[in-house]
């Protein structure tokens, strides 16, 4: 990635994706204005995000729910380099978080220190997305619990669905709500990650943690009579 035409907030420079940026938070907002949104299962996980030191983990088909519902966190969130990650990035930002750039499949590593570094700075979360930036769809990747075994921060699930919404035909079926909609927004059980956990106990957690997405997941769809599976 050319730093130069980058700057401290990891956005790019140019006018284009500022401007996409604005619009797009704006677009968001305004659509937000006419839905109503239900919380529940904040009572398990509020002590844990009230210190702000968690990774909250969302499947990539629930970005709109989630970092909505999650705004002014000043989380640190893994972005794909690519110019789509771009345009999440400058909307993330707008957002209240800093968008590290990277992904499973470009720059992951060096990503991955730089949220950890982050996250060592003082009390934030991190917002992670265990299925992006291509997938495979619901299945969590090995990163997000090598860096709750660094951090010793909590793992906290969060999902949400729509009464009303398009599902688009992309690889992850991504979500976006129609205007006055419902939303649901649920919160899954914390999940620890041991400092000395070992290669099978990790493989053991990223499976429990997987099964607890898609579990909440499959929850508030089925709430609104939708099947994604």
């Amino acid at each position: 990635m050319n730093t130069t035409i980058f700057n401290a907030n990891h956005l790019r420079n140019d006018m284009k994706w500022r401007l996409l940026g604005i619009i797009g938070k704006w677009l968001i907002d305004a659509l937000f204005k006419t839905i109503h949104i239900d919380i529940h299962g904040w009572d398990k996980v509020a002590p844990l995000m009230n210190s702000k030191r968690f990774l909250i983990v969302l499947w990539h088909s629930r970005m709109f729910p989630v970092c909505y519902t999650h705004k002014g966190y000043n989380g640190a969130v893994m972005v794909s380099q690519s110019e789509d990650g771009e345009i999440i990035a400058q909307i993330i930002h707008r957002q209240g978080h800093e968008p590290i750039r990277g992904s499973s499949t470009r720059g992951g590593k060096k990503a991955l220190h730089q949220i950890v570094e982050a996250l060592k700075s003082g009390n934030r979360p991190a917002l992670l997305i265990p299925d992006g930036p291509q997938g495979p769809r619901c299945k969590v990747q090995h990163g997000i619990i090598r860096l709750a075994q660094l951090t010793g921060y909590p793992i906290i699930s969060v999902t949400g669905s729509f009464s009303n919404m398009k599902v688009l035909n992309s690889w992850d079926r991504f979500i976006i709500p129609r205007p006055f909609s419902r939303c649901l927004l649920l919160y899954g059980n914390p999940i620890y990650v041991p400092a000395d956990a070992d290669p099978v106990l990790q493989e053991e957690i990223r499976y429990q943690l997987e099964c607890e997405l898609n579990r909440i997941t499959y929850k508030v769809d089925h709430y609104f009579g939708h099947d994604l599976r």
